[in-house]
């Protein structure tokens, strides 16, 4: 059984977004996921927005697809739908649709999040080409239509059923279409120690799925997925800043002093994917899966 229901994911995400947008990291991008500093990358900006750009790689390539086959008249028209699973507040999606001219459908379980996305994309003026909705991707509205892309960005592990969100996922994406996921997986390395601190990551952030790098491919390749390509992104990652350091060494303090850190969970699991991913007990891996015929 899963540790955390989606109402349990929904009151960490309506309790801690505010503070994500405010005081996180990506906040001058609208960015709550990581910076990526891979090779190519000369800003935090485009650290940012990384894993976005690989996303917006592939939605270029199917339109140039489209744009080989269409009618002339045709061509221009944002026939393109992607789908961002779990899309907290929109950024993804914002930054997609500023870029191309695509159709898109966010789906987070926060009606916090639903609404900041919401209004962030009528300023943007992406209303009628984008949306945010309050929903479990796991049970998906009827009037999601099929999506060409659809990708999940530090979500996944939050699902209480990785078959469950697989299924979903199956009927969501036509065939030939693209599935990616960005997220945290387990290691190589197990011993005792690592155990607790991964445990400690997984109920401060409320993880319900973190998979070996071999289980997901064998999820996904269940539902009628064929694995294309999987990229490492840990070494390009930010760890042991100033600030981490910052905030381990005041979690420590709290602990010393027997106060109680329950309301500080999002930090204290901050702070245990810290020391995984730096000792090589988590990685942080993009995969990309691609959609059979169905049968």
């Amino acid at each position: 059984m899963p540790r955390y229901g989606a109402a349990d994911v929904r009151r960490y995400y309506d309790r801690h977004t505010s503070a994500f947008v405010s005081l996180g990291q990506g906040r001058s991008t609208g960015a709550i996921h990581r910076a990526v500093w891979a090779p190519g990358v000369r800003d935090r900006r485009a650290a940012f927005h990384y894993v976005d750009d690989q996303i917006a790689a592939l939605a270029q390539a199917i339109l140039d697809h489209q744009h080989s086959t269409q009618s002339p008249a045709a061509i221009g028209q944002p026939t393109l739908h992607v789908v961002d699973l779990g899309c907290g507040v929109g950024a993804s999606l914002r930054y997609l649709a500023e870029r191309l001219p695509l159709h898109g459908t966010g789906v987070t379980v926060s009606p916090v999040q639903a609404d900041f996305a919401t209004r962030s994309l009528e300023a943007a003026g992406l209303a009628s080409r984008v949306s945010c909705i309050e929903g479990d991707y796991c049970d998906l509205p009827a009037d999601v239509r099929p999506a060409d892309i659809a990708f999940a960005i530090e979500s996944f592990v939050h699902t209480p059923s990785s078959e469950r969100f697989f299924d979903q996922c199956r009927r969501l994406v036509r065939p030939g279409g693209f599935l990616i996921i960005c997220d945290d997986v387990r290691g190589d390395q197990e011993n005792s120690d690592a155990q607790r601190t991964i445990d400690e990551f997984c109920e401060g952030w409320h993880i319900n799925a973190l998979l070996t790098p071999e289980q997901l491919r064998s999820r996904a390749s269940e539902a009628g997925f064929a694995h294309e390509w999987t990229r490492d992104l840990t070494p390009f990652l930010e760890l042991r800043r100033w600030r981490d350091l910052a905030i381990s060494a005041w979690l420590s303090t709290l602990s010393l002093l027997r106060i109680d850190r329950s309301r500080h969970d999002d930090l204290v699991g901050g702070r245990a994917l810290q020391t995984c991913l730096h000792r090589g007990w988590v990685r942080y891996e993009l995969t990309v899966f691609r959609a059979g015929q169905r049968t």
